[in-house]
């Protein structure tokens, strides 16, 4: 069997994970987030998301350490519920990563026209009425190649650059950290809530989109293969990259709404980029976009790893073309399924922010099923194995349905029209109907050669399938 190289630490698997968490608009559009909601609206509708998110992350450090194995929760479905659950949990995961890698190749260039907007010239085309420049076009391709290239060439060089970008947005937010608390004062921050505002409605509309900030913890999970740890270790990972990437958002936007009143932050184009500017720290100003450009580059690099590794864990059950299941023997790389994962990119990359927001948003469901899926894999595998010995368990069991509901609120909120977050009608409908449909053909239409035994064997390695037995297995083949 191909297996991947383990060329992942603690600290690599980590920051690995905690970059999918930390992603780049959180930083410039918290100046909307305080207009609607106020800072305490946002802030403390965070810190319940990063609650409610570290009960979900419960469910996957359990599993991780079951199964530290390529393709998170494929492998949990298909051990739990067997193919089918398996490629709809692969199939949405997919869809949600490749969307936000195509938005981040159209996001790149106009992040940077920011401050530099004569590369927005050169005009190709408008679409969903924004128009495409060609340079911008070009630096999220050359980015895109580049991210690839990376992967390429093996994870130990991914997690050495991950790690470089992540500790650099750590030493950042310690500085906006330290000048927001020392050099602000708490009349900026206190009253948390607008005058007109709903503390209690405020807070919770926000843990919705809370919710959205915080769900790169199951790369973990997902490149569990990769890293040269204990099981146990991997779980433990799994809820650090949570309370690590909750803390900082935390920590960082209520250090900008100390520096200077929130009010005024909340008429800022840029959010926390504006307000230390205006707060007479202009070094600190150019640190807030660094952070915004450091999310963005290491968003890209894990979710690129994490798609390649969807794709190789289908192939390895037998429900998507056997070639993305080779591994380069040298490079310990899936170098089929990477290359794929940029064509993929490329091939949306060019619709643009405004039509690939539409992705982003069907993505959000996309997430929050996966979310409910690898729960329920949990529940299910508990009950087949209850006696089992686990590297790392879950001591309050009923904390990952606590998550699961959350994501079933986000699921129903996106659906229903009229809730402050429903899907822009018809364009959001019909491409998450159109991507369901798709999905079904592909599924119909795959190859079925592996037997449930072997697909499943090939999936957990030399691990016990835990709760399948011989039976069970024979029943779910048929």
């Amino acid at each position: 069997m191909n297996e991947l190289n383990k060329s992942l630490g603690m600290f690599g698997l980590i920051a690995m994970g905690a970059a999918g968490v930390l992603g780049t608009s959180w930083i410039y559009t918290n100046g909307e987030f305080f207009a609607a909601y106020g800072a305490g609206g946002e802030i403390f509708g965070l810190i319940i998301g990063a609650v409610l998110a570290a009960c979900v992350a419960s469910a996957y450090a359990e599993l991780a350490s079951r199964y530290p194995r390529a393709g998170g929760e494929i492998v949990y479905a298909f051990v739990a519920f067997g193919r089918p659950t398996a490629f709809v949990a692969g199939w949405l995961l997919i869809g949600a990563y490749i969307s936000s890698l195509a938005f981040y190749v159209a996001a790149a260039g106009g992040l940077l026209a920011r401050v530099l907007p004569a590369i927005e010239t050169g005009a190709l085309y408008a679409l969903a009425g924004e128009t495409i420049y060609a340079p911008v076009l070009a630096i999220g391709a050359a980015l895109a190649v580049a991210v690839y290239a990376i992967n390429r060439a093996g994870l130990r060089l991914v997690s050495s650059v991950q790690i470089l970008l992540f500790v650099a947005m750590l030493l950042i937010g310690l500085g906006l950290t330290v000048a927001g608390f020392g050099h602000g004062q708490v009349e900026n921050f206190w009253p948390v809530y607008a005058a007109d505002g709903a503390p209690i409605a405020d807070t919770l509309r926000f843990v919705l989109p809370a919710l959205t900030f915080l769900t790169g913890f199951s790369l973990i999970g997902m490149l569990a293969e990769d890293a040269h740890l204990s099981p146990r270790r991997i779980g433990v990972a799994v809820v650090t990259t949570v309370v690590l990437a909750g803390a900082f958002y935390v920590v960082v936007l209520t250090a900008s709404a100390w520096i200077i009143p929130w009010q005024r932050t909340a008429t800022l184009e840029q959010g926390t980029i504006d307000a230390y500017r205006m707060a007479g720290f202009p070094l600190l100003s150019w640190g807030a976009y660094a952070i915004a450009l450091l999310g963005l580059l290491t968003s890209f690099i894990a979710l690129f790893v994490a798609s390649s590794r969807v794709m190789l864990a289908l192939a390895r059950a037998g429900i998507f073309p056997r070639v993305f299941a080779r591994v380069d023997s040298k490079r310990g790389t899936p170098d089929a399924a990477l290359l794929f994962t940029l064509v993929l990119v490329l091939a949306l990359g060019w619709l643009g922010e405004a039509a690939l927001t539409w992705f982003l948003d069907t993505g959000g469901i996309y997430i929050g099923l996966a979310w409910l899926l690898a729960v329920a894999s949990l529940y299910r595998i508990r009950a087949q194995t209850p006696h089992a010995k686990v590297p790392y368990r879950v001591r309050w069991l009923f904390l990952p349905a606590i998550g699961a509901l959350a994501a079933t609120a986000i699921i129903i909120a996106t659906l229903l029209p009229g809730t402050g977050m429903s899907l822009v009608w018809p364009h959001e409908y019909l491409i998450l109907l159109a991507w369901l449909v798709l999905g079904g053909l592909i599924y119909r239409l795959a190859p079925r050669a592996m037997r449930h035994e072997d697909a499943l064997h090939a999936l957990v390695g030399e691990m016990p399938p835990a709760g399948n037995s011989r039976e069970t297995d024979k029943a779910r083949s048929r």
